[in-house]
């Protein structure tokens, strides 16, 4: 290889010399070694026989002192000799197997190195090439003093010379700057191996790109033409800031969007939302729903997308989710790219409402003019049957099959006039023209139908903005019918108003006088030539005032018939006339505007109401005094009654004296009727109590069973007189209830006392308390001789005391207390009789009352 050329492989290749240095040397030596096998024989005969001397002369001494002294008969040089051939035969075999094993390893050396030399050249020359294809130069220095080698080109586009050293004249084509800090890089990197990377400006105002590095122990400078890559990189950065204005620009709408939008990565994570996405899955910002990657997507919707991204990366879906809380329905489009997707859902509940609202709306409308009378047809721009009624096939008895296949107008009439049921025309052809052209028109156009069989049509045909027309067939033929019969009824009503009692006039919207009848005119003793003149008002209520003068009454009744109120209701009063008349007065507003006013004759009525009136407040009175009567008498009998029974009780006692059988029989009278006559005045007191609205309940937790057994101890003695069976039956989960111990005790008593009084003798009395739901039922049955069907409504009444069969009843005031205490409770009682078959009494109390609820006190009147 030439110097030259090697040369210009090390500048190009700064490793070339470390990786290549001594197989090309070999390469430049091996031509001039010669086969080592002559120089390795001399050297190793020399060493044989420099060893010989060595090796034989001690044996040599051996053997001639063994012979001198065992045999004596040899001679010494021929034991030399002998010993010498030896050994130069020994050192010529080993030469010539040392010779051909050093002569097989040279060749095998040899082969690789010009193996190894053609592979070095190959890779010169092809990185040569590669170089010298490039558009670049590459200098390299070899060592201080050697001229740099120059590789490579540049375009002429650069400004660079092409000449070796005009390139290396940097100052020659460099801009100043350029040049001098060039010149100092490379002295530093010759230097100190100090690397670089800097552009040059040309002086043709162009770029070049410097590279400097240390390969091989040499340094290098690349050059690489940068106006290219300029202009490139200026477009690029141009379309870049485009292109970030443009996402700036997105970003802020989609901040501002209402729809909730998002950006994920390759692997599915969110990246970025919007403000509406971060409010949609109730975060703090966009960036914490982004952190804590807060799907707005459910399983279920994203389940969905990935089955629609399988067709098609775009994904069009109609989703509901659950947004800010609440359960929504929304379009999602995601769309999938290279790096990941994006998303965007927009909110349609609203317009899902309305359009199922508008469904429902049409659907309504529909429904409903199918339910009209009226025919109704609805034909489309391309004049084709779109809708149609029930009455519009009842009126024309066209086939249901013909009319769904959606036929044309034309097609229409033409079937209807085979069928004789249109007008008859004198030029149908013109005639349709003319129904037809209500397609073209923008006014509505009516048209009026005589048909043959009688009936009479009124025809509108309205044009629709968009194209087409609705038809309605308007059947006139029974309001022309209607209008004559109103005309009869005009007149019947006339005559029906001159022969009613009541006096009628009425009035027009402009307050002047429209009708009236004899009545009217006969109660204010009118001038009935007057009235022809349809007077006002004003003038009517003039003439009127000589009868009765109150103002505020004609005042209302002027207002009712010119006023202007939004709503015109019903004016009611009576009015007192000064010949002792009372007249009930009515303005009734009629739907035309008019006023209708009567007036009445009630003074017979007027009079009985007084005289009723005046009786009611007797009434209240003397119900008034008797309230007063019973409390007095109450509590005046009281004081003596707890007299008697105390004496009494001390009279039955031993320790006052004793009393023979009569006394003691007397003595036991006197304290049973006292008992019984304290119970009743108990009684009155409590219901006169509980009138006054003073009654408190004492609210505990009461043991049902205690409390029906207690009152059951207290009629033990009737019962035991009249020898009636008593039943309890108290279910194991009745429990106990809030409330008063001594109200439900005085309750089961006075029903106790009640069924043993109307039992017969060895009868059977029934008493038991289950639960019903939370409440309590408390019933008391007998097999008595029952209630008849016309006193089961007075049972309850105050005083009312039965008196059937032998037995007789009490004072009457069992029941009302009973009924009284019960609801004070807040609770119900009801009674089922049928006479003969006896009775049964069921209280119900409530069971959800606590005993820091207020207690409600009930009064007679309540």
């Amino acid at each position: 290889m030439a110097p030259r050329r090697r040369a210009r492989i090390r500048a190009r290749f700064p490793k070339f010399d470390a990786v290549f240095g001594q197989t090309a040397h070999a390469r430049l030596v091996v031509p001039t070694v010669r086969p080592p096998f002559a120089h390795d024989f001399a050297r190793h005969c020399a060493a044989g026989l420099a060893a010989l001397p060595t090796l034989a002369l001690p044996a040599f001494a051996a053997a001639a002192e063994d012979t001198a002294v065992t045999v004596g008969s040899l001679y010494s040089h021929e034991i030399m000799l002998t010993a010498l051939l030896t050994g130069v035969l020994t050192v010529a075999v080993a030469s010539a197997v040392g010779m051909m094993r050093v002569r097989t390893r040279q060749e095998r050396e040899i082969d690789r190195l010009k193996a190894e030399n053609r592979d070095i050249r190959a890779l010169a020359d092809r990185a040569e090439g590669l170089l010298d294809a490039g558009d670049q130069l590459v200098v390299v220095w070899s060592g201080p003093e050697e001229p740099p080698v120059i590789v490579g080109s540049l375009d002429p586009a650069a400004g660079a010379p092409k000449a070796r050293g005009s390139f290396l004249a940097f100052g020659s084509w460099l801009s100043r700057e350029s040049a001098a800090d060039l010149d100092h890089r490379i002295a530093a990197l010759r230097e100190r191996g100090t690397p670089f990377a800097i552009e040059l400006a040309t002086t043709s105002h162009t770029y070049i790109e410097a590279i400097g590095r240390i390969g091989g122990g040499r340094p290098f400078v690349r050059f690489r033409d940068l106006s290219a890559e300029r202009i490139a990189f200026a477009d690029l950065k141009e379309r870049h800031q485009h292109l970030v204005g443009e996402v700036q620009t997105i970003r802020a709408m989609l901040d501002a969007a209402p729809m909730p939008v998002w950006l994920r990565d390759a692997s599915g994570k969110i990246t970025w939302v919007n403000p509406a996405y971060a409010q949609a899955v109730e975060a703090s910002d966009p960036d914490a729903a982004a952190v804590r990657g807060l799907e707005l997507l459910d399983r279920a919707a994203t389940d969905a997308v990935a089955r629609l991204r399988v067709q098609a990366p775009t994904v069009h879906a109609r989703l509901p989710l659950v947004a800010a809380g609440q359960r929504r329905v929304f379009d999602v489009v995601d769309v999938a790219g290279r790096d990941g997707s994006a998303g965007i859902a927009t909110d349609i509940s609203d317009l899902e409402r309305i359009q199922a609202e508008l469904r429902r709306t049409i659907d309504f409308h529909a429904r409903t003019l199918d339910q009209l009378a009226t025919a109704v047809a609805i034909f489309g721009a391309d004049k084709r049957l779109e809708f149609y009624n029930a009455a519009y096939r009842g009126l024309w008895n066209l086939d249901t099959a013909f009319l769904d296949g959606r036929p044309e107008d034309s097609r229409i009439l033409d079937q209807l006039r085979a069928a004789r049921k249109l007008p008859e025309q004198a030029d149908f052809r013109l005639w349709k023209k003319e129904m037809l052209a209500a397609y073209q028109s923008l006014e509505a156009r009516e048209h009026w139908w005589h048909l043959p069989d009688g009936q009479t049509l009124r025809v509108i045909a309205n044009p629709h903005p968009q194209g087409g027309v609705t038809y309605v067939y308007e059947n006139v033929t029974e309001r022309l019918e209607l209008e004559k019969r109103h005309n009869a009824l005009v007149r019947v009503q006339g005559e029906t108003l001159d022969h009613l009692n009541e006096a009628v006039a009425v009035f027009g919207s402009d307050g002047r006088l429209r009708l009236w009848n004899p009545p009217f005119v006969q109660f204010w003793a009118l001038d009935e030539n007057r009235l022809a003149a349809r007077p006002h008002i004003s003038e009517v209520i003039g003439d009127c005032s000589r009868l009765h003068d109150h103002a505020q009454s004609w005042l209302e009744v002027k207002l009712a018939v010119t006023g202007l109120a939004d709503n015109r209701t019903r004016l009611v009063g009576r009015m007192d006339r000064r010949d002792g008349l009372t007249l009930e007065y009515a303005a009734v507003p009629l739907p035309d505007g008019a006023t209708m006013v009567t007036f009445t004759n009630v003074t017979d009525s007027v009079n009985v109401e007084r005289a009723l009136m005046e009786k009611n407040e007797a009434l209240e009175e003397a119900d008034r005094i008797k309230t007063d009567f019973v409390g007095l008498v109450s509590y005046e009998l009281r004081s003596p009654l707890t007299n008697i029974i105390g004496f009494a009780h001390l009279l039955a006692d031993n320790k006052t004296g004793p009393l023979n059988d009569k006394q003691r029989d007397y003595a036991g009278h006197i304290m049973t009727s006292s008992q019984a006559l304290m119970i009743i005045v108990d009684d009155i007191l409590d219901l006169a109590t509980i009138d006054a609205g003073i009654m408190k309940l004492d609210l505990v937790e009461t043991d049902v069973a205690a409390a029906v057994s207690g009152a059951v101890e207290g009629v033990r003695d009737r019962l035991d007189a009249a020898a009636i069976r008593l039943a309890t039956r108290i279910a194991p989960d009745v429990g106990s209830f809030v409330a008063d111990q001594k109200r439900v005790r005085q309750i089961l008593f006075n029903l106790l006392s009640n069924a043993i009084r109307f039992s017969p003798e060895g009868g059977e009395v029934r008493v038991s308390a289950v639960r019903d739901g939370d409440d309590l039922v408390l019933s008391v049955e007998d097999d008595g001789i029952g209630i008849p069907a016309d006193q089961l409504r007075t049972v309850f009444d105050r005083f009312h005391a039965r008196r059937q069969g032998p037995n007789r009843g009490g004072a009457g005031l069992g029941l009302s207390i009973v009924k009284s205490f019960v609801e004070l409770h807040g609770g119900s009682i009801a009674i089922h009789s049928a006479e003969g078959h006896g009775t049964a009494v069921t209280c119900r109390f409530p069971g959800a009352r606590h005993l820091d609820d207020p207690v409600v006190t009930h009064t007679a009147a309540e």
